[in-house]
């Protein structure tokens, strides 16, 4: 459905820490000729080539098969993290807000479908070596985001089993952060009274060491690049693993913010989390921390084999741009990104 002009993208959830990004990677690439950015609210942001549209996914009376008629790709971002205290309210907006992307995909006849999954939907898996995207997508069944992310795996399933000309794409990546980000994610997994001042070195008596606290994050600008790529490339399917080397553990940490490391049994770390999230003064749950701790780490050899893609910033720069934007309250011109240094 391309015209000589160029590719028409659609992308859902356009104005959050991965919808900025991407919309500007796409607004950026010479083969994209419009960008089309569905959010709840339309932001005062107006990159090249782009327009807005307000929809709500977690509706049923919007329109979705009109929103993405004659479109090429429909990137699929949209999410929400909270309420987490409330499991059935992100169910209807992440899962069946999901599905009805799907749905009308499929009705509108739109060739590429790229859905963002996480590193969330898989099964626990090793923390001393890196698997790759084989391994099973069950997720941790006691955490909401997990169960959700690997749920919507086994509707793509079906989507690409009853849809095999429809192109889709599952990206996998690792945590992904950003300076622009910092002021949404204080909030929606440290609170808003959390002052973002206290992500600084020397400010922490110590670190506490937890087994199994090995993670990888990403960049969000690297995450979409991976995006516009798999757009890109006609050949592309499946999944792929994105994240950035080194991985990150309490002694990465613990040279980032100058301090020592005290070794704190998981079962306590897991108990002074869930009494903070029982009395709603921490946004993130327990159960989310136990999947943290059970993730696997992921090997993304088939990313840069195939969408010769690579990760332009290390996981300690993206970890120090990331904090500096804590310290700063930064944030960006739409909605969900608006900064704040404190609530």
């Amino acid at each position: 459905m391309s015209s000589a002009a160029g590719l028409r993208v659609v992308v859902t959830g356009a104005t959050g820490n991965v919808g900025t990004s991407v919309v500007r990677a796409l607004a950026e690439e010479p083969e994209v000729a419009s960008v089309r950015g569905l959010a709840r609210r339309i932001p005062d942001w107006s990159p090249p080539k782009t327009e807005w549209a307000a929809v709500d996914l977690a509706s049923d009376r919007f329109d979705l098969v009109r929103e993405f008629a004659d479109a090429d790709a429909v990137i699929h971002l949209a999410w929400a993290f909270q309420p987490t205290h409330d499991p059935a309210t992100t169910w209807r907006s992440n899962v069946l807000g999901s599905m009805r992307v799907f749905d009308a995909v499929a009705r509108a006849e739109v060739p590429t479908l790229v859905h963002a999954s996480s590193v969330g939907a898989y099964s626990p898996g090793p923390k001393d070596h890196a698997v790759d995207e084989s391994w099973p997508t069950h997720g941790w069944p006691d955490a909401a985001y997990c169960r959700e992310k690997a749920y919507l795996e086994r509707a793509l399933d079906i989507v690409e089993r009853d849809r095999p000309a429809l192109r889709v794409v599952r990206m996998r990546p690792a945590f992904l952060f950003k300076r622009e980000s910092a002021s949404e994610q204080r909030r929606i997994f440290g609170g808003r009274y959390l002052p973002g001042q206290l992500a600084r070195p020397g400010l922490l008596p110590f670190l506490p060491d937890i087994p199994g606290l090995r993670m990888q994050v990403l960049h969000t600008d690297d995450a979409a690049q991976a995006y516009r790529l798999a757009v890109l490339s006609a050949q592309a399917r499946g999944p792929y693993n994105l994240a950035a080397e080194p991985t990150v553990d309490v002694e990465l940490l613990g040279e980032m913010f100058g301090t020592r490391r005290v070794r704190l049994p998981r079962a306590a770390a897991r108990s002074a989390v869930a009494a903070a999230w029982g009395l709603r003064l921490l946004p993130a749950s327990p159960h989310l921390f136990d999947a943290v701790l059970r993730l696997p780490l992921m090997d993304c050899t088939r990313a840069r084999v195939e969408l010769g893609w690579r990760p332009t910033r290390t996981a300690t720069q993206v970890l120090e741009e990331f904090l500096l934007g804590m310290r700063q309250g930064a944030g960006e011109n739409t909605a969900p990104l608006h900064g704040s240094a404190v609530g």
